[in-house]
C-alpha cells in the first residue's frame, strides 16, 4: 500500500495574532513558521516523495514549497482543492477570543458533526471532501507508483484531524481529542481491509526507513512490525 504523509503548514502570522484565518489571502509563515517548515522539509529530505499536493492557500503552498527544496528529485508541486481549508464563513478572519463567546463555541468542540459555519461549511462536509481527496489521490497514486509509493498532502489542522478521524475509524465528534502542531508529520496507509495509522502528530524522528520502501502488509493479530509508530507531542496549535 502507499503511505500518505500528512503535513499541517507551519505557524503563521493569524496564529500568532489568534485570529481564525481561514481562506483569508495573505496569511503567511511568521519565522518560526517557516523554521517549522524548513525542519520538517529536513526530515522528509531522505524519503523520496511521488508527489507532494496541498491545499491551495498559501500558507500551505509556502510549507510545500519549502518541503520540495530538499527533495533530490523534486515532483511538481499539485494543489488540491479538496484538502484547502474549512469555509468557516462569517467566523473567518475573527479573532478565536471573540469567538469563544458564541454559543456556536460549544458546539464545534463537543459535537462538531453537527456544526455549520454561518454562511460557511459544515464540518461534515468539511471531512467528506478531504477524506475523498486523499483517498482519491492516494489511490491513483499507488496505481501509477507501486505499493511503495510515499506522497505527502499539505493542509490545515482540521483538515488533517478529521481525516485522522476517519482513518481511526473515529465519529467525527471525538475529532477534536486529535492533536495535529504546525509542521506536523503523520503517516497513513490505506490497506484493502482498513486504514493503518502509523504515526500521528510527530515532529522529530527518524524516516530513513520510510525511504527505504517501509511498506507493511496488515498487521496480524497480535500487533504488526512496529516500524517509526511512536507518536509525539508538537507545539500546540489553535485553529488554521
Amino acid at each position: 500500500m502507499a503511505t500518505v504523509i500528512l503535513i499541517r503548514h507551519g505557524r503563521s502570522t493569524a496564529n500568532v495574532d489568534g485570529v481564525l484565518a481561514g481562506r483569508t489571502p495573505g496569511v503567511l509563515l511568521d519565522d518560526l513558521g517557516r523554521e517549522q517548515a524548513e525542519r520538517t522539509a529536513q526530515r522528509l529530505a531522505v524519503v523520496p516523495l511521488v508527489s507532494v499536493v496541498s491545499s491551495p492557500v498559501e500558507r500551505c503552498v509556502q510549507t510545500a514549497r519549502l518541503l520540495l527544496e530538499q527533495q533530490p528529485d523534486a515532483p511538481q508541486l499539485q494543489l488540491e482543492e479538496g484538502i484547502t481549508e474549512c469555509d468557516y464563513g462569517q467566523w473567518q478572519g475573527q479573532a478565536l477570543s471573540e469567538l469563544a463567546k458564541e454559543p456556536l463555541w460549544s458546539v464545534v468542540q463537543s459535537q462538531p458533526s453537527a456544526v455549520t459555519f454561518p454562511d460557511g461549511e459544515s464540518l461534515a462536509g468539511m471531512q467528506a471532501r478531504a477524506v475523498a481527496a486523499v483517498r482519491r489521490r492516494d489511490a491513483a497514486i499507488e496505481a501509477e507508483h507501486g505499493a511503495g509509493a510515499v506522497w505527502a498532502a499539505v493542509s490545515h489542522g482540521d483538515i488533517i484531524k478529521s481525516v485522522l478521524a476517519d482513518a481511526l475509524g473515529m465519529h467525527l465528534d471525538l475529532f477534536q481529542r486529535i492533536n495535529v502542531g504546525p509542521a506536523s508529520i503523520s503517516l497513513v496507509r490505506y490497506g484493502a481491509t482498513r486504514p493503518d495509522v502509523v504515526s500521528t502528530n510527530t515532529e522529530f524522528g527518524d524516516l530513513t526507513w520510510l525511504g527505504a520502501g517501509g511498506a507493511v502488509a496488515d498487521a496480524p493479530v497480535g500487533g504488526g512490525p512496529g516500524n517509526e509508530g511512536a507518536t509525539a507531542r508538537a507545539e500546540p496549535g489553535h485553529g488554521s
